[in-house]
């Protein structure tokens, strides 16, 4: 029973679809009919403005912190395997339920922004590793999709040398999946990217943009 209560408080939580909701709520648009039509924050932001879209952003990170920091806390001892594999469990839920979310008909985000909270929970140095490439990438290229891919690729990388076992260890094979999650969720962009005509991200509205 813990096993399941663990696992559906997870997923829950990573189903809460706050880029749509807060679209809703401030906005009155339906995030999914506008722009790439994603629940993400890089879709929010672009279409919806900074603020919905940096609160989005945050969210979507808690929403993986949150249940990947304190269901373990609560369940990890009679958890199949131990509070570490309680863990890892739960922060797979929290992501499948950002990209698979049963609030929005099973479509959600890209599960980028959740991913990075589960691994501020689960481990501080694949953590830094993802902002780190990611934020370099995303400077030099303005692309997030190629950022959050060669991100992704950096945080399983990283988990082969810190987390406990290397790459034996079950932390290693769940960054290895995550990363794969997060990079077949992209294979329109990288298709995209592979034909020049990927949209970049900016902060500010490039001189000249249209209104």
């Amino acid at each position: 029973m813990d096993f399941a209560v663990a696992l559906l408080i997870g997923y829950l939580s990573g189903s809460l679809p706050f880029g749509l909701w807060l679209g809703q709520c401030f906005k009155g648009v339906d995030v999914r009919t506008v722009g790439s039509r994603n629940l993400g924050a890089t879709n929010v932001y672009r279409e919806l403005g900074a603020p919905i879209g940096v609160a989005t952003l945050l969210l979507d990170i808690a929403k993986g912190v949150v249940p990947t920091w304190w269901v373990p806390l609560q369940f990890g001892a009679s958890f199949p395997g131990g509070p570490e594999w309680c863990r890892l469990a739960v922060g797979l839920a929290a992501v499948l339920g950002h990209v698979f979310t049963v609030f929005a008909g099973f479509k959600g985000g890209k599960g980028v922004a959740t991913t990075v909270g589960v691994l501020l929970a689960l481990n501080p140095a694949a953590f830094a590793a993802f902002m780190g490439v990611f934020l370099v990438t995303l400077f030099l290229s303005h692309f997030v999709s190629l950022g959050s891919i060669l991100g992704s690729l950096a945080f399983a990388t990283t988990l082969a040398f810190v987390a406990p076992g290397g790459w034996r260890s079950p932390t290693f094979a769940f960054g290895v999946l995550i990363a794969l999650v997060v990079i077949i969720r992209h294979h329109e962009n990288i298709g995209r990217l592979m034909k020049g005509t990927e949209r970049p991200f900016h902060f500010r509205k490039p001189k000249g943009a249209a209104s």
